[in-house]
């Protein structure tokens, strides 16, 4: 039977974990910012006037805390993989589906479903990790993953 040295063992894991949770950090923190981006064509667009913006971009960090600490319990319930993967994919609907706001009140339906699609998945990354990877490396890999460092394998 073969043996598999402990950290080739570990660096496996973090080759794989990894990359997939940056990447969800990058899609994560682009979502956040996006609507900076879109003020502009949205505003002449739609209509919207800055308050309208302001409020709508703001919401969404309302419904993230709201939902932050029960998402992350549920995902202790649930799985790490599988409650990650849901946030995603409704995270990802709920992005998609923005293309159809007409309105100022679907801006702010629409901005407080994402934070609410998001909440949990940063301390449910973290914790995703640290069921995979030893303790002491738990905080080197977290560094990396929401500074997006390569880490050196």
């Amino acid at each position: 039977m073969q043996t598999i040295d402990e950290n080739q063992l570990f660096r496996k894991i973090s080759v794989r974990i990894l990359p997939v949770l940056m990447l969800g950090f990058f899609f994560s923190y682009l979502n956040r910012v996006n609507v900076g981006f879109a003020k502009l064509q949205m505003s002449s667009d739609l209509g919207f006037s800055d308050a309208v913006y302001g409020f709508g971009a703001g919401i969404f960090f309302l419904g993230y805390f709201l939902l932050e600490v029960p998402s992350n319990v549920i995902l202790h319930r649930v799985g790490a993989r599988k409650w990650i993967a849901r946030i995603m994919v409704t995270w990802g609907i709920l992005s998609c589906a923005t293309i159809f706001i007409r309105t100022p009140m679907q801006f702010y339906i629409m901005r407080f479903l994402l934070g609410l699609a998001e909440a949990g998945f940063i301390p449910g990354a973290i914790y995703y990790m640290s069921q995979c990877i030893r303790r002491r490396a738990v905080a080197a890999r977290g560094v990396c993953f929401i500074s997006r460092w390569r880490l050196p394998v």
